[in-house]
């Protein structure tokens, strides 16, 4: 239903096509666990990466086709979908927007191979949404940059090579990129959330970082870097959108299988609407995410913070609600472990919750309306 050119039609049509062949049989078997069969094959057909430049092994593309990849392999497997938007859109997009080129060369090549991968480090346990409460600290000490702290909620670590960390440096907020087999980092403790994805806090003692590795530091660099977290909102939306889809097609097979009162229950007015409606908020979910990536494009691949939060709250709120009526639709099967609905379910709920919460886009969205009026049509 979106106006793409014929390079991106073949981009979506053969990740299609490759779920459905390579990825189908062992969607919802992966039990939290990265699915990393999927990811390898991904980079060798060169869909890993697909938005990092070509000289670092990447597919030269932008965002959007990055936004589309996801989508396509998410309405197959969902977990190889999360895989690439962790890599796609959140920490390796932060190196290439702002590392140094030594940074970008030592990093950005294992991720577009499969062989690396980064994971992102904001979230503590006394500053989650207020990022100014954070306590990690990156301070300068006889010509050295030392890094102290904790992080918490990080994901994949246990396969992560180097994490992107937002610390306070002596001017503002920063962030740099950290190797995770430095001395000094302590693994405090590991959480299975409601997804069953493992989760990680950890300490960060005295760690010296090589001035290459900081990314942004100061006001204006600290701008910057929420700028990125804007794609990080439009990634997780993309997510949202394709776990919706997955929940729909399952619905949509079950409807017209399973039969009572002598008629398959699609047939039923009451299942229809259900249908309807599911694809309506869908749909309304798709086009406010994909505006925001393609007029991202146009202003030099920088994501309008009012479109990114728009799409992310929007998205969030109707997957929750597009899972939960797949799930009614197929009554108790869907409720019984190891159903793909259960687990939808399950991994729906943290779409609110991760890139910034609905609560925190609500602030945004009314903060740009507060300074700047609504949108006009121009």
């Amino acid at each position: 239903m979106l106006a793409l050119s014929d390079e991106q039609r073949m981009v979506v049509s053969s990740l299609e096509q490759l779920a459905e062949q390579e990825f189908a049989d062992d969607a919802f078997t992966w039990g939290g666990d990265p699915p990393m069969e999927n990811v390898n094959l991904l980079a060798r057909q060169g869909f890993l990466g697909i938005n990092i430049a070509e000289e670092y092994g990447g597919g030269g593309m932008s965002e959007f086709e990055a936004m589309l990849s996801i989508e396509a392999v998410g309405r197959v497997c969902p977990d190889t979908a999360e895989y690439l938007y962790n890599q796609q859109m959140v920490a390796p997009r932060a190196i290439e927007m702002f590392g140094s080129e030594e940074v970008k060369e030592r990093y950005l090549p294992g991720v577009t191979s499969g062989e690396k991968s980064i994971a992102v480090a904001i979230s503590e346990p006394e500053a989650g949404s207020d990022v100014g409460s954070m306590s990690t600290t990156a301070e300068e000490r006889d010509g050295e940059l030392v890094l102290n702290g904790e992080k918490i909620w990080v994901s994949h670590i246990e396969q992560a090579d180097a994490a992107v960390v937002w610390a306070k440096f002596p001017e503002g907020l920063g962030s740099l990129v950290l190797d995770l087999d430095s001395d000094g980092i302590e693994i405090a403790q590991h959480y299975t959330n409601m997804a069953d994805h493992v989760q990680t806090q950890f300490y960060m003692e005295d760690i010296v970082i090589p001035e290459e590795n900081v990314l942004t530091r100061g006001k204006e660099g600290f701008k910057n870097q929420l700028k990125a977290l804007n794609w990080e909102r439009l990634g997780s939306a993309t997510l949202s959108n394709a776990i919706a889809g997955c929940a729909i097609d399952h619905a949509l097979e079950y409807a017209q299988q399973r039969e009572q009162f002598g008629q398959p229950i699609g047939d039923f007015q009451g299942i229809e609407w259900k249908l309807a409606d599911m694809v309506k908020r869908l749909e309304g979910s798709r086009a406010l995410t994909y505006r925001a990536a393609v007029n991202a494009h146009e202003q030099g691949r920088v994501p309008d913070r009012l479109d990114a939060s728009l799409a992310k709250l929007t998205s969030g709120e109707m997957v929750e609600d597009v899972v939960s009526e797949a799930l009614q639709i197929h009554g108790a099967n869907g409720y019984q472990k190891e159903h793909p609905l259960e687990y939808l379910y399950r991994l729906a709920r943290g779409r609110r919750l991760a890139a910034g919460t609905d609560e925190i886009q609500k602030n945004t969205i009314a903060g740009v309306l507060k300074s700047e009026g609504l949108p006009s049509l121009t």
